[in-house]
Parts: C-alpha cells; structure tokens; sequence
C-alpha cells in the first residue's frame, strides 16, 4: 500500500501532467489502495492518462465506461477508447476490443 509519502508523490507528479502517475494514481483509487476506493477520482485521473496516449490509461477508461463505474455506461466510447490502446499493441485492450466486436458491444458484432 501506498504511504501518505509515497501518494504524495504520485499526487505530485500527476498534477504535472506525468501520464504514467495518473494511471497509478488511477489505479490507486480504483482498488483503495493507499487511498480509500473512489471511482469518480479513479475516472478523472484514467481519463487524464487516456488523453495523453497512455495505453494503460486508455484500456482502464474503457472498462470504467464498458461497465459504468463513476460515469454513465457508453460502450460506443469504451470500444473506441479500447481501439486506441489495442492499437499501441496493449495486449489487454486487444483482448477486450475482441469481445466488443465478438459480441457486438460498442461496434457492430464482427466475428472475423
């Protein structure tokens, strides 16, 4: 778990834009980790990673939004959100932009 030190920190860096501390941070109050759970801030910190190309920040805004956890559930979006990560070679988001098209989730159903 997270020290207040170490969230700090992490808190730090991703008010500076560092891609990679919001996924963290992101993942931090996803699971209440060092942190208590809170999925509205679990969004807005995926979706500041997302938006800056973070294959990792990407894949989990598109679950919360597959699932709609702290935002309204959008499958269109999350698909394209997954399309974006899968197409940096994230191997999770191939996965589930396979399911999307598998069960026509956010994209017409496609089992080529």
């Amino acid at each position: 778990p997270l020290t207040t030190a170490n969230e700090l920190l992490w808190h730090l860096a991703a008010d500076k834009g560092h891609a990679g501390a919001q996924a963290c941070l992101g993942e931090c109050y996803r699971f209440g980790t060092g942190t208590p759970e809170d999925h509205a801030k679990a969004v807005r910190y995926y979706r500041l990673s997302a938006d800056q190309c973070d294959a990792g920040g990407q894949h989990n805004y598109a679950q919360f939004l597959s699932f709609g956890r702290g935002l309204p559930q959008d499958d269109i979006e999350a698909t394209r959100y997954y399309r974006l990560a899968a197409d940096q070679g994230y191997i999770y988001a191939q996965r589930c932009l396979g399911q999307c098209y598998h069960f026509g989730h956010g994209t017409p159903e496609d089992h080529a």
